[in-house]
């Protein structure tokens, strides 16, 4: 059994928020709690442990010899009582937590199966139970609309145009790419091809409110150049696009995460562009106000900007 010399959590809290802010106040001000609560629970713990902890100076508080020694076991203590308080959290909710996310298509492909694995992972490495993900796919515009109306928690976009009653972190930068057919004429040109006469191509593009078209058009809007010449085909999946591409029928402007396999296996060919910017920024979404950027949504957005 533990003694009853052993401190409470709290304490230790305390006592290792000194030691990384230097003073009583800061540390306070860290842990919400006053300079005179801090320095009264200070000296019950040194009184509780028998052992000096501190050296109080004009310009702060530092630890001694042994308080370094008992920071350090503090800071053990803390992680495993952190431990135990997600493992319960995660009981008390039947054993499993669910995670409802939205992605466009782009994401939900090529991102996503690698977060999630990397989610899986760190959550087994804690000792928690694994969260159970719903994937909703959809483009941007839908994704947005399964957060407004409450069916998913957390959404994944690549749009430009981001709406302002959700919040928003960038996650990352996608790059896209010119691709057309080995048979194109554009194949075999030595010059990049140029913003003016990508404005004035029939592209093969995706359907109103995908990410990869609206940042297509913001892209040229900002180059000065907005695309002058209607779609040659408007497709509404990243796979049915890159077949028509593959088959001759129009270039098209795609995320180089859709296109890579096509692009080593040489079923596609890649035109350089000037005069454009072609990239893009995935975002992490989430309804304002709600409780969705904690828990293992937090954790995702994070794998997510690694």
């Amino acid at each position: 059994m533990l003694s009853p010399r052993m401190p409470d959590v709290a304490s230790l809290e305390m006592l290792v928020a000194v030691a990384d802010q230097g003073s009583f106040s800061a540390a306070g001000k860290a842990l919400g709690l006053s300079q005179q609560a801090i320095s009264s629970r200070m000296r019950s713990l040194e009184s509780r442990l028998g052992v000096s902890l501190l050296v109080r100076t004009p310009r702060g508080s530092a630890l001694t010899q042994d308080g370094v020694l008992v920071g350090r076991w503090a800071r053990d203590v803390l992680a495993a009582a952190e431990l135990l308080d997600v493992g319960a959290a995660a009981l008390r909710r039947e054993g499993h937590q669910e995670l409802v996310v939205a992605a466009s298509q782009t994401v939900a492909e090529h991102l996503l199966p690698g977060w999630l694995v990397e989610l899986r992972r760190g959550q087994e490495q804690r000792g928690i139970p694994a969260t159970v993900i719903k994937l909703l796919v959809s483009n941007s515009a839908g994704t947005i609309e399964h957060l407004r109306n409450g069916s998913a928690a957390l959404g994944f976009v690549e749009t430009p145009t981001l709406p302002s009653d959700l919040h928003a972190a960038a996650v990352r930068q996608d790059e896209l790419v010119l691709v057309v057919s080995p048979d194109h004429p554009w194949a075999a040109r030595s010059r990049p091809v140029t913003a003016a006469e990508l404005a004035r191509c029939a592209l093969i593009v995706r359907e109103e409110g995908s990410g990869t078209r609206d940042a297509l058009d913001a892209a040229m809007v900002a180059a000065g150049i907005p695309r002058c010449e209607p779609a040659r085909m408007e497709l509404s999946t990243s796979a049915a696009v890159r077949s028509a591409v593959a088959a001759g029928t129009a270039p098209a402007v795609m995320s180089s995460l859709a296109v890579r396999d096509d692009l080593a296996l040489k079923r596609l060919v890649r035109v350089p562009v000037r005069g454009v910017a072609l990239n893009r920024t995935i975002t992490a979404l989430w309804l304002t106000g709600g409780q969705s950027h904690a828990g293992p949504a937090r954790d995702l957005i994070a794998l997510a900007g690694r």
